[in-house]
């Protein structure tokens, strides 16, 4: 199998040296040199831009401001409704995928990519990915991370410079390094 095939598996590859990831995240990220560089104003070019970035996203139900980064594009998943604020990084070598209606604050990070402890592992260039989910109606503020792995559940909020290091379920409050749930969110309907 591939280095892509096993990335795409969640098999150890080597990520470092194998031409044909190299060459998917060189394109990619000249799309987000280019989408960061454009006019705000310009929205038509950078709608054109979004959609050579991700590919599996309808850019128009979408709003991300710039800086914003990937390494693959293809891994990222969003529903109608999501909004990105400055200098996003979805580190995608899994499945990235944002419900309905997410709002990520600043500075935050999304990092699917796992490193082997063995120091000559490591140094050989080989990592693991595991996707990451987040589900409807979530709230991350700013300078928050996600690792490898996590599922975030719908209508939960993360509060500002969490690290989430584990699952977060449904409709929460929760932050900290690492991030923890603080309370439940009562239920806005009438039964």
């Amino acid at each position: 199998m591939s280095a892509k095939g096993d990335m795409l598996a969640g098999k150890w590859y080597n990520a470092n040296f194998d031409s044909e990831l190299l060459r998917e995240r060189m394109i990619v990220k000249d799309y987000c040199l280019e989408f960061n560089n454009l006019p705000l104003s310009d929205l038509g070019h950078r709608r054109d831009v979004l959609r050579e970035i991700l590919q599996n996203v309808e850019i128009e139900q979408i709003e991300i401001m710039p800086p914003f980064m990937v390494d693959y594009g293809y891994n990222v998943f969003m529903g109608a409704g999501c909004f990105f604020n400055h200098n996003v990084y979805l580190m995608d070598c899994a499945k990235i995928k944002f419900g309905k209606k997410c709002f990520i604050g600043p500075n935050c990070g999304f990092y699917t990519a796992l490193h082997p402890l063995d120091v000559t592992q490591r140094n050989a260039g080989f990592e693991q990915a595991q996707p990451i989910t987040i589900g409807d109606n979530v709230w991350i503020g700013g300078n928050v991370v996600v690792l490898p792995g996590v599922t975030i559940g719908s209508n939960s909020v993360i509060g500002a410079g969490a690290v989430v290091t584990k699952d977060i379920p449904v409709g929460v409050v929760a932050f900290g390094n690492p991030c923890k749930v603080v309370k439940e969110i009562p239920s806005t309907t009438k039964k």
